[in-house]
């Protein structure tokens, strides 16, 4: 397949690039620099250089502005909602300018779309979105990928969790931290986290590209989403190091502003579609990731 994909430089778009590389597809990645030097991969930088999207197959969206790395001034939001509405627009009017659109457009989401869980059961692609900020983000997010939906194309959206990888991402910011025997729980430690290993993710967007029946919203969190005072334990127990610190969330709340309901918030969510379609999680628990990683 031809396949173009925006964020493809980035901590997920990097590592799905080199395993659509080595599954022999041709790529075209919106970027303003270059990660790669294979013949497989064509770079541009706008847009606009292109009047349709009749030569593709697909395209993966996952451009957007890091979402924790600012305080959420408003100023903040404004950009935050920009870098994923204006490139998603751009792209949804190049596809209906197209007489033979990518049969597939899979376009990133968050499980920000769920905002603040209740603890009495798990939550699955069917629940409502939630109130604050991310969720509305990741609401209008969704909302403008839906319009490139037509009887020739298809679309998946990502609600990607907590993606877990040395390489980068949450992980590689906090081991540091665990790695000197300061980690610890964050607030009462009991909010439940969705996450995900990288490799997993990767593989259920190679997944969603080659199922024609996938559509829709997807959850990609593993199977058992975790508490946070559980993570706590069981990061600290594979690197061998204590972990007995806690921050209380009036703290984090200081510290981070709004940003802190993003670890502070209950999501016990369930990757329904993906195991209802037959999708093979590598790492269903924590523990498995971090007996095969650590």
């Amino acid at each position: 397949m031809h396949i173009f994909i925006t964020g493809g430089t980035g901590f997920i778009g990097e590592a799905l690039c080199q395993a659509l590389i080595k599954r022999e597809h041709k790529l075209t990645v919106l970027t303003r620099r270059q990660l790669v030097d294979q013949q497989a991969v064509r770079y541009c930088q706008s847009l606009a250089d292109f009047q349709d999207l009749n030569q593709f197959d697909a395209v993966i969206n996952l451009a957007g502005e890091p979402i924790f790395d600012k305080p959420w001034t408003e100023q903040q939001k404004q950009k935050l909602l920009s870098s994923r509405l204006t490139i998603t627009k751009q792209l949804v009017e190049l596809f209906h300018k197209s007489e033979q659109p990518p049969h597939t457009f899979i376009s990133g989401s968050a499980t920000g779309f769920y905002g603040n869980l209740s603890f009495t059961k798990k939550y699955d692609e069917q629940t409502a979105c939630g109130t604050q900020f991310p969720a509305l983000l990741c609401k209008e997010w969704e909302e403008t990928a839906l319009h490139s939906q037509s009887s020739q194309t298809r679309v998946c959206l990502l609600r990607t969790g907590i993606v877990l990888d040395q390489a980068g991402g949450a992980l590689q910011k906090i081991l540091p931290i665990y790695k000197l025997g300061l980690g610890g729980k964050l607030g009462n430690g009991k909010q439940h986290w969705a996450w995900i290993a990288r490799d997993d993710h990767i593989r259920a967007i190679l997944f969603l590209l080659n199922n024609k029946q996938s559509h829709g919203a997807y959850n990609l969190v593993a199977p058992n989403s975790i508490s946070n005072a559980d993570f706590n334990q069981q990061l600290a127990k594979a690197l061998k190091r204590p972990a007995f610190f806690s921050v209380p969330s009036f703290l984090l709340t200081l510290g981070l502003g709004e940003r802190s309901q993003l670890l502070l918030d209950n999501q016990p969510l369930i990757p329904q579609k993906l195991l209802d379609e037959g999708f093979k999680f590598q790492y269903h628990t924590l523990g498995e990731y971090l007996n095969n990683n650590f």
